[in-house]
């Protein structure tokens, strides 16, 4: 991927209007305060509040329109007028779609002979609801605000604080913002408790107090589809000697369900912080540290942190933890588990407290998890943003509470005492019965999850284990407390890591009835996966088949995804083929695991996908045509991994020489010169009756056309891979050629997935989403056919 410096930014600016879609508010108001006539700002409009229709805004007060006689050259005519507010003043404006806001307020302070604005003193609220307090303004300045807006009128009110003070703007911004900016679930509250999640986030006034493009110049509202303005990080960095600039010509790849241009504008996610490799000696680690002063104490902060990886070659290469106020917020992380491919924007949302100092200190450092040559970490924005009604509200609600105890506390405690009186009788009752393990309380976090299916094949999960208890379907439910996998992971042991990648870390793990498992836990916090982490539990649960990996249980307490498997002790198929084995796998062997894993269980969906995530070596190149996946997607992973087991070596190696990278690629090259034989596994030459190979090498071709509709059904591949293994065998049974059938005359199946051939490998794992949402990629074992 092409990287360049900040030398060649500048020209960068010129594609950048062209580059992101305008974003259009269902409300909208810009207002020009105290002017009589429109004044233009960053190519927008802002209309006279002095003059109709903009005039009709301004409610009861006293208020005077003030011009600034002598303006400096330089600055903007919006801010050649303003507004003052003698008395109690306010603007209404009606809202036409209810939901989060953007409120501004510019205030730059001049002289008249009436009022030196910089000496104003007033409070603004919204709706009756406090915003700030402005005192002794010196310098131009734009507060900024995200407000829920519930009503169909918002009033915007400003207070002098004392009879003999004043308050002013010189223009207003009143517009919405989009759904997606700022959700309710998903952002971790970071201090010494630990990662809790923080809920509700849509109810909270934020204050915008930094906004920074790490690694990158100034952007101002003409480079932002929500008119925004980002400044550098650099008067932030701890260390300036430690960070490396890091830039790319190549806009982000905005996946469906992730960060769009409103989240953040390109050039954020296109330029970056990294650690300076030559700051110190080969291998050393270091973090990069940002500090950040704020004017408030005890207050909490939202601190949203993007993420863009441009600068690794290859997926998988970059781990690194990232730290706020010197609390471990997130480690490990790892952004092309999110994605199928490099330079894909992500964000992560944290709740912070200032802490004693009122700063909010960042910092991002290599993972244990990287090897010592690719030591590294970035780091593409920042926002902080103050949660207003954190600090204001809390006096107002302590009292009401003091208030309401006063009233209900004798009700209250009588009740509490019938309870008791209640709870004993229960108590004394239950002693009569068999002891049940209480239902743990749901997270509040995710939606709730209808599991259908129970535990493994295995007896011990299967005959309604202390895992689980039983739902009024009839079926087992899959929940397991998070204390118990904690427990069964010695709490997430490091030394416990057999896999890497996906949504997060794979654990090996031993449940309280002595069942080893795996036990793959996302990324907590991170809202991006959690539908593809239902579908995975809803569908994988359902699956019961000795040639699959069972999924045992599953945990999305206190904002986890957490899934867990059946442990296999001789670890995935990509291991027996291409891993230190001491007996690799026959070809007999190989054909009946790639049977048996076409012969699963039927599924009643006929599924159409539009969401995916997965690796690029399976991925169906008809998805880049159409961003759909379909049966016949499946059909195609297949075809890799029918490939993949032939010639023992992974869909994608990029250490390989160029033309060998894409296994799917070269196998086709070579079955088309019908040279085949030329790129097997070294330990089945001399195995493969060569008719079966032809019959094989035709099938997995097939599979891997280019368009959906020139592939077999899976019936047909189930039909032909068993012909190819009676080809195998011998002529004492003497097959019958393969015709074209029904597909309905076999059961349907679906093809192996990466994610799954990995799933509980030593050496990685992908991720949840790598299951489109009807879709299954069966998990392959090998202990079958040996």
């Amino acid at each position: 991927m092409a990287i360049f410096t900040s030398l060649f930014l500048p020209f960068l600016f010129l594609f950048l209007p062209f580059l992101s879609s305008d974003f259009v508010p269902s409300d909208i108001y810009l207002l020009s305060c105290g002017s009589s006539s429109n004044s233009s700002f960053f190519n927008r409009i802002f209309v006279a509040d002095s003059l109709k229709p903009a005039s009709d805004f301004l409610a009861a007060g006293k208020s005077v329109a003030l011009s600034d006689r002598n303006p400096p050259p330089d600055s903007p005519s919006l801010y050649h007028t303003a507004r003052v507010f003698t008395r109690v003043s306010s603007y209404k404006f009606n809202i036409k779609k209810n939901g989060t806001h953007f409120l501004r307020f510019h205030l730059s302070p001049f002289s008249s002979p009436a009022f030196a604005l910089h000496s104003a003193n007033f409070t603004i609220s919204a709706n009756g609801v406090f915003l700030s307090t402005i005192s002794h303004v010196n310098d131009s300045v734009i507060k900024e605000f995200m407000v829920r807006i519930d009503t169909n009128v918002l009033e915007i009110e400003f207070q002098p604080a004392s009879s003999s003070s004043f308050g002013f703007a010189n223009a207003i911004e009143v517009f919405s913002a989009p759904k997606e900016l700022i959700t309710d679930n998903g952002a971790k509250l970071v201090d010494s408790d630990g990662g809790r999640e923080y809920y509700k986030l849509t109810s909270q006034i934020l204050e915008t107090k930094y906004r920074i493009n790490v690694g990158g110049p100034k952007l101002t509202p003409f480079n932002d589809t929500l008119w925004r303005t980002w400044v550098p990080d650099e008067p932030y960095l701890a260390l300036k000697s430690a960070a490396k600039l890091a830039s790319t010509f190549h806009t982000p790849n905005y996946e469906p369900g992730g960060p769009t241009r409103e989240v953040a504008p390109d050039i954020v996610y296109m330029t970056a912080q990294q650690m300076n490799k030559d700051y110190s000696i080969s291998g050393a680690k270091f973090n990069l540290t940002w500090n950040f002063p704020l004017d408030s104490n005890g207050v909490n902060h939202l601190v949203r942190l993007h993420f863009c990886d441009f600068v690794s070659s290859a997926l998988n290469q970059l781990y690194f933890n990232v730290y706020i106020n010197g609390y471990p917020a997130y480690r490990d992380l790892d952004l092309s588990s999110l994605s199928l491919q490099l330079s894909t924007p992500f964000y992560i949302d944290f709740i912070v407290d200032s802490g004693s100092s009122g700063d909010v200190q960042i910092s991002v450092g290599p993972s244990d998890l990287s090897s010592s040559l690719r030591y590294n970490a970035i780091l593409n924005g920042a926002e902080i943003m103050e949660m207003v009604n954190s600090k204001v509200l809390f006096t107002e609600i302590e009292k009401r509470k003091r208030n309401l105890w006063v009233i209900v506390g004798p009700v209250v405690g009588g009740f509490i005492g019938l309870c008791l009186i209640v709870a004993a009788i229960v108590a004394f009752g239950c002693k009569r019965r068999k002891k049940r393990k209480p239902k743990r309380a749901e997270s509040a976090g995710w939606t709730s999850v209808q599991a259908y299916g129970g535990g493994s094949s295995d007896s011990k999960l299967s005959r309604g284990s202390t895992l689980a208890s039983f739902g009024p379907n009839g079926y087992h439910s899959l929940k397991i407390p998070f204390s118990e996998i904690q427990s069964a992971t010695n709490n997430f042991d490091k030394s416990l890591i057999i896999g890497s990648g996906g949504f997060g870390m794979v654990y090996k793990g031993v449940l309280r009835d002595n069942i080893k498992v795996a036990v793959k836990r996302g990324v907590p916090g991170s809202r991006q996966g959690l539908p593809e982490f239902h579908t995975e539990i809803a569908i994988l649960s359902k699956i019961r088949h000795h040639h699959l990996v069972s999924l045992v249980g599953y945990c999305e307490e206190q904002s986890e995804m957490i899934l867990v498997y059946e442990y296999m002790e001789k670890g995935p198929l990509k291991k027996q083929l291409y891993g230190s084995v001491v007996s690799p796998l026959s070809w007999k062997q190989r054909l009946e695991i790639c049977i048996g894993a076409a012969r699963g269980p039927r599924l009643d969906e006929t599924h159409v996908s539009t969401g995916v995530k997965g690796s690029f070596g399976y991925l169906d190149p008809e998805y880049f045509r159409r961003q759909q996946l379909t049966d016949k997607s499946d059909v195609y992973s297949f075809g890799v991994v029918l490939f993949e087991v032939l010639c023992a070596r992974p869909a994608v190696d990029p250490l390989l020489a160029r033309e060998q990278v894409n296994l799917a690629e070269w196998a086709l090259h070579w079955q088309r010169k019908g040279m085949l034989e030329k790129i097997v596994d070294p330990h089945l030459v001399g195995q493969i009756n060569p008719n079966s190979l032809k019959k094989y090498g035709e099938t997995a071709e097939k599979c891997l056309a280019d368009y959906g509709i020139d592939r077999p059904t899976m019936g047909d591949v189930l039909w032909n891979l068993e012909y190819v293994l009676q080809l195998q065998i011998g002529p004492s049974n003497e097959p019958s050629e393969p015709v074209d059938i029904d597909d309905s005359d076999f059961p349907t199946s679906t093809a192996i997935h990466p994610s799954n051939m990995r799933r509980h490998s030593e050496e990685g794992t992908d991720n949840f989403s790598d299951i489109s949402t009807t879709k299954v990629f069966s998990q392959l074992l090998t202990n079958d056919g040996r």
